[in-house]
């Protein structure tokens, strides 16, 4: 059974950095694509960035220039790399893949649970 799972959450002062990841386990044959999704309190969930093979990335406009998508290809896992953080950057971070589970024929999308990323002022 594939399963996300997610990693790295936590407090820091804006102006701070922050890695959150994502692993992927379970048989999987390939990610096509990945992607992060933010929903602060009061808030509508947000796409933050993503990753489609073969490399291309995508950011919102709020991170470009200070959030980083990557993939580690042999080890199914995805991380986002946050800088110069600011409070409006707080929200429970999920990931999501569209991922061809071994034995399956068609892409599925799947859901981590979600990790809170708080920046304090």
């Amino acid at each position: 059974q594939v399963q996300l799972m997610e990693s790295g959450g936590g407090e820091v002062q804006a102006g701070g950095s922050l890695r959150v990841s994502c692993e992927a386990s379970g048989r999987i044959v390939g990610i096509k694509t990945w992607r992060w999704y933010r929903q602060a309190p009061g808030k509508q969930r947000e796409l933050v960035a993503s990753s489609t093979l073969p490399g291309l990335t995508n950011y919102t406009d709020s991170v470009k220039g200070r959030f980083t998508i990557s993939r580690d290809l042999t080890k199914n896992i995805q991380h986002l790399q946050m800088n110069a953080l600011k409070a409006e950057d707080t929200a429970v971070y999920t990931c999501n893949a569209d991922l061809i589970p071994t034995g399956a024929i068609s892409i599925r999308t799947y859901w981590g649970q979600g990790i809170q990323v708080t920046v304090s002022s």
